[in-house]
């Protein structure tokens, strides 16, 4: 990627994560004033994922400037199918997001690790199959039993 790529997509992290942290998160996320817990605070993890956002926008902008002068800026046109597999993995993410409320969101998660892992032609299938079913299962587990938040379950299939 170009120097410019790089300060585009960083410079866009940032602002996303600006406008998350001083507008979206505390005007767009409800919290209790009794929350004992930080970690369980419906604020949290939004703060959380908005300091990603923004440490990963600032790594952008920095290797910007570290690039050499006159580096290639691979387009998406340049990849061999990259534009079908852009289009699929929208499908899929769309396809995610209309399942939930019907199959629940573990069961859903775990058909979407797998497609997703199929489209990106995983070189370890076994082990992704392992993760696609563990990782749902062990997160439902661990937000539904031990944090005590409610996870989307579906109509088709309830977990204790």
């Amino acid at each position: 990627m170009s120097k410019q790529s790089f300060l585009c997509v960083g410079g866009a992290a940032l602002a996303g994560a600006a406008f998350l942290m001083l507008a979206g998160i505390p005007y767009g996320v409800s919290s209790p004033s009794n929350v004992r817990n930080i970690v369980l605070s419906p604020l949290f993890w939004p703060y959380v994922l908005a300091g990603i956002l923004a440490f990963g926008g600032a790594g952008l902008v920095l290797t910007a400037f570290r690039l050499p002068p006159g580096a290639r800026d691979e387009r998406l046109s340049d990849v061999p199918g990259g534009w079908a597999r852009l289009g699929a993995i929208a499908v899929i993410m769309l396809a995610y997001v209309m399942t939930i409320s019907t199959l629940g969101m573990v069961w859903t998660s775990i058909v979407a690790i797998v497609a997703v892992a199929f489209l990106m032609q995983a070189k370890r299938p076994l082990l992704t199959a392992v993760v696609a079913v563990a990782a749902p299962l062990l997160l439902y587990a661990f937000f539904a039993h031990v944090a005590g938040v409610g996870v989307p379950q579906g109509e088709l299939v309830r977990l204790p």
